[in-house]
């Protein structure tokens, strides 16, 4: 069959010629002998996989030197943990922005390791916009957001002003996106399973000042120095899906870097949110400053609806377009590797939908 539209939000779908660069390495990789799967990390040939995996994603985020860039396995789901066991080693506060569930969980995490303040919350309005502050605990060890929302499709429109205060920004849904200001962030994580590649891969950037003052209860795996002094390779690291990331970074920079992703992935958003602004039918959930382009969630009102669109959309080459529980409805997730084609086929049905169904 023809590939379809995978709107998932994560494992998401991931850059044509990223696939098959990787199918035509499959069974040897350069002339190894050897597929990336089979290889030793230890070996020459993976050094270079990952020396140039990380050389690339410094260049297209723009990393400074005084950054190191680990690549970790857990999910961004084990930072929530090690986050707190690394950085909360002064006063043992910490202050947590809410705008959706995944920074609650992160801080609910937090707060087993020591005092969470939550500064504000969108919880009120399901979580339909991000909350704006500016004044911090001045005896927190970090402030820490979860950047774009996956689950309620909002985004951060501003980058919190903490002065001295370290940001940490979960950017699991929203990395190389667009570009960002690397030292705006002292620590920035991102599963890579929506815009960098295969799930088992999470991404930490961190400052280097910031090494090594891991509490003393924190375990080896979880210590940001281990991971740094052994370049990712204490264990074996995740061989297989840094290299696919490692070919993301090349396509993205082939096109252009994060200036011309960015280009791209708010002409998408445009498209389909455009069409949902004059829709009857289709209404977005997101309050309209706070929009994510990565994640477009939506609703008709009724459950039955909402059910018949996610299997007629399914049967029609959109899948995995069901929204989360918490929202209902649907969700668009249009990550870099989203062809403007599959938005704009995606609006054409949804207007046929709409048509027969007022």
């Amino acid at each position: 069959m023809s590939r379809v539209y995978n709107f998932s939000a994560g494992p998401s779908m991931l850059p044509l010629p990223v696939l098959e660069k990787a199918a035509s390495e499959m069974t040897d990789y350069r002339g190894s002998g050897m597929s990336v799967m089979e290889m030793s990390h230890r070996s020459a040939v993976y050094e270079e996989i990952i020396h140039a995996a990380e050389a690339n994603l410094r260049k297209l985020m723009g990393i400074p030197d005084d950054y190191k860039v680990l690549f970790l396995q857990g999910g961004a789901t084990t930072q929530f943990s090690a986050v707190p066991l690394n950085l909360m080693n002064k006063n043992r506060k910490a202050d947590y922005i809410v705008s959706g569930q995944f920074s609650k969980k992160a801080a609910d995490e937090a707060a087993r390791y020591g005092e969470v303040n939550v500064l504000a919350s969108s919880k009120d309005r399901n979580f339909s916009y991000v909350p704006y502050v500016d004044k911090f605990s001045p005896d927190a060890d970090y402030v820490h957001i979860c950047h774009n929302n996956t689950i309620f499709g909002t985004t951060y429109n501003y980058v919190p002003a903490t002065g001295s205060i370290p940001l940490v920004a979960d950017m699991s849904s929203s990395i190389i996106s667009c570009p960002v200001n690397v030292r705006d962030y002292a620590l920035i994580y991102a599963g890579a399973q929506k815009n960098m590649g295969p799930s088992g891969l999470t991404v930490v950037i961190v400052r280097e000042d910031l090494i090594g003052n891991a509490r003393p209860e924190t375990p080896v795996m979880l210590n940001y120095k281990t991971q740094a002094d052994n370049e990712s390779m204490y264990n074996t690291p995740p061989c297989y899906a840094i290299y696919i990331a490692g070919l993301v970074y090349e396509w993205a920079l082939s096109l252009g870097g994060l200036e011309e992703m960015e280009k791209r992935n708010r002409k998408k958003a445009a498209v389909l949110y455009d069409y949902l602004d004059g829709s009857s039918l289709f209404k977005p959930t997101a309050e309209k400053p706070f929009r994510s382009m990565m994640n477009v969630c939506f609703v008709t009102g009724d459950p039955e609806l909402d059910k018949k669109f996610c299997a007629e959309a399914g049967k029609a080459g959109f899948v995995n377009i069901k929204g989360h529980r918490s929202v209902g409805g649907m969700r668009a997730s249009i990550y870099n590797a989203m062809p403007i084609e599959g938005v704009e086929k995606l609006v054409d049905f949804m207007k046929k939908f709409e048509s027969e169904n007022r």
